[in-house]
């Protein structure tokens, strides 16, 4: 059975007029977090590495009778296993922002926001990579197959499906940070790096989903297809990376029964779910939910 077309897609301005205002936004208000961050400041053993209501065991027996020690060293694995994914994927996303912009007007306004967008993920990969140093924690990434399909994955990062994939993994890391910010409970540099990141990844966002829409106005059923698979298949491996299996046994938890618990974890879902609306809810309106890709999708507890 053929899904059916949108009734109609997101809105979007003109390409200039979008780049103009995230070109002043960022003339305004951009942070360098080598300065922002004090990176020098104590890390208190109290504090969690990200919110615990975002941690894979939260909500489940094992979690309950562990220490607050114990919580607490889980939590910054975790936060440095979701860092690290974010960085890695900073990475890929530079690389499709050059590749898109390297045949285009460089006075053109969309070329100079995309370059500044660049500037800005350099800054992110750095800042991700020194709060983990900070933290003392193993560089994670996402698992070597993982991430050698990206860097063959990355090449052929063209069109709508490189926006779409990049707004999504935005999105993930954005629904995550925006509790940590502003959590009182969560360590100082987490607070801080995840404060940088969400404010400056709103414009990225926005300048992504505007370019989604156009780059599929008109598109084919053909075209859509295509399109929505490879969305789908960028957010799965993405949320599939976010805690790598290795953060229980690092945490000195017991590995077989930490993995069990947090598969089967539905607070760890529900939360998901909840949090992840608005970007499904986009996805869908832009016609990339449907067929083979809502399997995936409910895979991770988007759907």
């Amino acid at each position: 059975m053929t899904t059916a077309l949108p009734a109609q897609r997101p809105a979007v301005s003109d390409r200039e007029e979008t780049a103009r205002r995230l070109l002043a936004s960022s003339a305004r208000k951009s942070y360098d977090p080598m300065i922002e961050v004090d990176w020098e400041a104590p890390v208190p053993a109290d504090k969690f590495g990200l919110t615990p209501e975002w941690s894979t065991l939260y909500g489940t027996k094992l979690w309950d009778e562990m220490t607050l020690e114990q919580k607490v060293e889980l939590t910054k694995h975790e936060a440095a296993s979701v860092s690290s994914v974010g960085l890695w994927f900073e990475i890929l996303l530079m690389q499709m922002l050059l590749r898109d912009v390297y045949g285009r007007d460089k006075h053109s306004r969309h070329v100079q926001f995309a370059l500044t967008e660049v500037a800005d993920e350099c800054r992110h990969s750095v800042m991700f990579a020194r709060a983990g140093e900070r933290f003392g924690m193993p560089s994670y990434g996402p698992h070597p197959v993982i991430h050698k399909l990206g860097r063959i994955w990355g090449n052929f990062f063209r069109g709508a499906n490189a926006y779409a994939s990049v707004m999504a993994a935005e999105e993930i890391l954005d629904m995550m940070q925006r509790d940590f910010m502003k959590d009182e409970r969560v360590q100082p540099i987490t607070r801080t790096v995840s404060k940088i990141h969400v404010l400056e990844e709103a414009r990225h966002i926005r300048f992504a989903r505007e370019e989604v829409g156009r780059r599929l106005q008109d598109a084919s059923r053909a075209r859509l297809a295509v399109e929505r698979v490879s969305t789908a298949a960028v957010v799965y491996f993405v949320m599939k990376s976010m805690i790598r299996k290795d953060v229980y046994a690092n945490a000195g938890l017991d590995t077989e029964r930490a993995i069990a618990e947090a598969k089967n974890n539905q607070h760890y879902k529900d939360t998901v779910r909840k949090s992840g609306a608005k970007l499904m809810h986009f996805l869908t309106e832009s016609g990339l939910v449907g067929g083979p890709s809502k399997i995936l999708y409910k895979k991770v507890n988007l759907l």
